[in-house]
């Protein structure tokens, strides 16, 4: 099964301004999973490339947060998941149809377990 998972930047990232649950492990760890990874945020996607450049990842997508359902729209998935650290969060989620993941839940790495890709060891 294909998952999608778009993460927030600030709140919801270690990397955040404020910095979040999110580790940089945890996202490796999901696209070594398969899942297809990115961010979905207010910054400018300049400043989101400039993240992924930082922990030296290639993103399968960078997105406004108000732009999400254009991500839906790249990308062919069986679940569609949107993690955040406010309500605009949530709000953008649904409106693109994502589900919406709460960081506490996010935090326990639920994806590996729905990825097609090798598990972590």
């Amino acid at each position: 099964m294909a998952t999608l998972i778009s993460f927030d930047i600030d709140g919801t990232l270690e990397l955040g301004d404020p910095p979040g649950p999110i580790s940089i492990a945890m996202v490796i760890r999901a696209q070594e999973a398969g899942c297809i990874v990115g961010t979905c945020s207010d910054r400018f996607l300049p400043g989101q490339a400039l993240i992924w450049g930082q922990i030296g990842i290639q993103a399968n997508f960078m997105s406004l947060k108000h732009r999400l359902v254009e991500v839906k729209s790249k990308f062919q998935a069986d679940r569609y998941i949107h993690t955040g650290d406010t309500n605009m969060d949530r709000a953008a989620a649904k409106e693109s149809g994502f589900e919406f993941m709460e960081l506490d839940v996010a935090a326990g790495e639920p994806w590996l377990a729905w990825a097609d890709g090798p598990k972590p060891a």
